[in-house]
């Protein structure tokens, strides 16, 4: 789950992270009020999605008096802010972070993950703040510090030390820089995070460290443990297929490709995605219906997926082992028939009862495809929609030369 930056800064703060006063705004008169309860200038106003390079996108306004911070929330809300993470459909600005400027001497990078490959939370450091982190990571890796840390035994002081002195800190800031770090390390422990990030983390010219934006992400696995962050949620901010799924218990992700997946299994779902790419496809979606899908999952998976008006085909791809094959291919022809499925079908069912649940999908009369092999299966879906795709083109292009 992710939260927004002034959601991230409030919890930054009881963790002992300084970052510069600032409160929420919906309207422009309301940045007015706040910019006139901050009484300093520059005051920032920046617009609040679930998405990085807000600044580059205009999404970032600097404002000298109460006046101007109206003027620049005028600006920015309503806005259909588009960055590099945000694809092009953009994110429409509901909300504003109106906080003191603050003008750093120099720019960090601070951030906690979890490398998986060493089994331990990597504590991320860089001199260069204010950038894409995958930028310094191509262009200058010496400049990119990391400290690998036990969870079991927890963050030393030494860990942040060493740390510090690689950005070239003095002694005196590298003992501000530990509590920086220190409290970071434990917000991401205590609540669960998947991602704790500060960027940048400014060193102002008075010596004092401060949070300029922080990105926080948690496991959505272990959210029942932390209800108060259960009510950061804001379900505006998701892809309104992703917000149903969650409510049907269906793990769905949109992808920019143009064939649809249905599949039971994670590991599964990943080989499908993958057998499209080599076969020359784009997959529209990772939607992986679990072991338990019966017709009402089937069907509400085959809405989530043609909710996506990019999709030219579907790929149903179903290994029984939990679930019989027979069971799955009346629920395909059920929900097939309900959804009155436009697109082409292709459906690959293997393991348990798989001949029966073939059989079944032959009988049913549908315009379904069937496919023994993974491969076949990615081969018959690329093809598929690369016809529909051509058929869509050649309407066009008669509809053109008619008018």
């Amino acid at each position: 789950m992710n939260v927004h930056e002034y959601q991230a800064k409030a919890l930054l703060k009881k963790f002992g992270v300084p970052v510069p006063a600032g409160e929420l705004a919906t309207t422009p008169a309301e940045a007015e009020q706040v910019a006139r309860r901050l009484a300093t200038a520059p005051i920032v106003v920046k617009a609040q999605v679930h998405a990085g390079g807000r600044g580059k996108a205009g999404g970032i306004k600097l404002a000298q008096s109460p006046a101007e911070a109206v003027q620049r929330a005028s600006e920015i809300l309503g806005m259909c802010l588009r960055t590099h993470q945000t694809g092009p459909e953009g994110k429409l600005v509901r909300k504003l972070y109106v906080e003191v400027g603050a003008a750093g001497a120099r720019e960090f990078y601070l951030a906690v993950v979890l490398d998986r490959a060493k089994e331990k939370l990597a504590v991320i450091a860089s001199s260069e703040g204010g950038v894409d982190i995958e930028e310094v990571a191509a262009r200058s890796p010496e400049k990119i510090h990391s400290a690998f840390v036990d969870p079991n035994v927890g963050l030393y002081a030494y860990h942040a030390r060493e740390l510090g002195f690689s950005l070239g800190l003095t002694v005196e800031q590298v003992k501000s820089f530990e509590a920086v770090v220190r409290g970071l390390y434990r917000l991401f422990v205590e609540l669960d995070a998947s991602l704790a990030e500060i960027n940048p983390l400014v060193l102002t010219q008075s010596g004092q460290f401060l949070a300029l934006d922080a990105k926080l992400n948690f496991d959505d696995n272990a959210l029942y443990r932390h209800p108060e962050l259960c009510e950061l949620y804001d379900p505006e901010e998701e892809d309104e297929r992703e917000r149903r799924a969650k409510e049907l218990d269906l793990a769905y992700v949109g992808l920019d490709g143009d064939i649809g997946c249905m599949v039971n299994g994670a590991g599964l779902a990943m080989a499908t995605l993958d057998m499209i790419q080599v076969c020359g496809g784009r997959p529209a979606n990772f939607l992986d219906v679990g072991g338990g899908a019966d017709v009402e999952k089937v069907t509400e998976s085959f809405k989530l997926i043609l909710r996506d008006p990019n999709v030219k085909a579907i790929l149903v791809n179903i290994f029984g082992g939990i679930v019989r094959c027979d069971l799955i291919a009346e629920g395909v022809v059920a929900a097939a028939r309900e959804v009155k499925i436009q697109v082409p079908l292709v459906v690959r069912l293997q393991g348990t009862l798989a001949a029966e649940g073939r059989a079944l999908l032959a009988k049913s009369g549908l315009n379904i495809t069937p496919a023994e092999t993974l491969r076949e299966a990615g081969e018959k879906s690329v093809a598929a929609a690369r016809a529909a795709l051509a058929g869509q083109r050649d309407v066009a292009s008669h509809l053109g030369a008619v008018s």
